[in-house]
């Protein structure tokens, strides 16, 4: 067969465009994680995890000014996202992680830089293009408005919205919070409760040069709080041992189960989701730790006096609030399987980031199940009902092909 240069070219085009396409797929993907302590690990051996794999971009703002800091936190922090890096080398994918979080930062204390320290926080979401950006939101902002209760939900809409546009379109923009929330003052002050000069204030936002329409960004659904839910006392965190004492007084209740406050929860972040386009999707943390109480791999009260000694996965840490280390790793799994298309049950007994952080083989199976279950990876088993139904169906079609097969033979 004669080599013309038309076949030449031909050749030449097919191997380029198999070169291409090879890049592709070995293409990195820049994930940028926005939240506050639910993201970068409260404690260790979560905090500091893989710190050396992860790009910490409050570390030197941190450096500069520790105001609002605690002792027991130092940077560079690797938290959840090191974690979530570790599964992706494992499963041979090319992330580049990075995480920009503070204590106690709302989606809109990022946006509109509103901490004690000044950090440009906003300036690190625009400090370059992004494949992926999650946002966690503080943890009960999204919660229905309580008496007594931190929640602000028309807070969270708005400046998650006001984020997604910020990645996505990045023009530069002038805005009153009534324009946001309301429409009027007076509706602003109803839905937020700050006052007429907040909701009235003239707020200048700037460009973001690294705006990018291609950018996926995900939500972070958080977790239900046992110090929420019939907690027996209040707690204090000494802030340079990170040691939790009861405080002795008794703690108010919102919810009365885990159940109550994860479909709040959900409610929140789902409907967001659904009602702003911008957003690529859920990741359901939040769920993913109801389901592995009622799968029977973790405790559902930590405040039991068998607690300890159950034999079941601790999900919390000793403020009812944030995760152990049993619960960052979960959360990691979820969004894992949620910002990578990969099953989190992939990653097996054998998974590397569980035997740095000291859970056993078993423990990481059992919550990269729960992970899986919870994203739809591994069909959920039937409940006993659905057995019997299912049994019954069988015979019945059994039966048919029975009769049927009878029949053929009569004619």
């Amino acid at each position: 067969m004669s080599f013309t240069p038309s076949r030449a070219a031909a050749c030449a085009a097919l191997l380029a465009a198999g070169l291409a396409a090879a890049g592709a797929a070995q293409a990195t993907t820049r994930v940028l994680f926005v939240g506050n302590s639910y993201t970068f690990g409260r404690t260790n051996p979560v905090m500091s995890y893989n710190a050396g794999q992860v790009t910490d971009l409050t570390a030197a703002m941190w450096a500069a000014d520790a105001t609002g800091s605690n002792a027991f936190e130092p940077h560079p922090w690797g938290g959840v996202p090191g974690v979530f890096k570790q599964f992706t080398v494992q499963a041979g994918l090319d992330y580049e992680v990075a995480l920009s979080t503070r204590n106690a930062a709302s989606l809109r204390g990022h946006y509109l830089n509103s901490n004690p320290a000044g950090w440009d926080l906003r300036g690190n979401i625009g400090s370059r293009q992004w494949d992926q950006v999650v946002l966690q939101e503080q943890s009960d902002e999204a919660l229905p408005r309580q008496p007594g209760l931190s929640s602000n939900p028309a807070y969270f809409e708005a400046y998650a919205r006001q984020i997604e546009r910020y990645v996505h379109d990045g023009a530069a923009t002038s805005y009153r919070e009534r324009d946001l929330i309301g429409g009027t003052t007076a509706a602003c002050q109803a839905a937020t409760g700050a006052s007429a000069g907040t909701c009235n204030l003239l707020r200048n936002i700037p460009a973001n040069a690294n705006a990018s329409a291609a950018t996926q960004l995900y939500l972070y659904q958080t977790w239900a709080r046992p110090n929420l839910i019939n907690a027996p006392s209040t707690t204090v965190t000494d802030p340079v041992t990170g040691v939790v004492t009861p405080t002795g007084t008794p703690a108010p209740s919102f919810y009365p189960s885990l159940e109550a406050m994860t479909a709040d929860l959900h409610a929140a972040y789902y409907g967001l989701a659904a009602g702003a386009p911008g957003f690529a999707g859920v990741a359901p943390v939040g769920d993913s730790f109801l389901r592995a109480v009622t799968e029977g791999v973790a405790t559902r009260d930590m405040y039991a006096p068998d607690a300890a000694t159950d034999g079941l996965v601790d999900l919390w840490w000793d403020d009812g609030t944030h995760a152990s280390t049993a619960g960052s790793y979960l959360s990691a799994l979820t969004l894992f399987g949620t910002l990578t298309g990969r099953d989190p049950a992939s990653l097996g007994a054998g998974e590397i980031a569980a035997r740095d952080l000291g859970l056993s083989p078993s423990q990481a199976t059992a919550l990269q199940r729960v992970a899986s279950l919870q994203l739809g990876f591994t069909p959920a088993v039937p409940e006993p009902g659905s057995w019997a139904l299912m049994a019954a169906g069988l015979a019945a079609v059994a039966g048919l092909a029975r009769r049927r097969a009878a029949g053929r033979r009569a004619g």
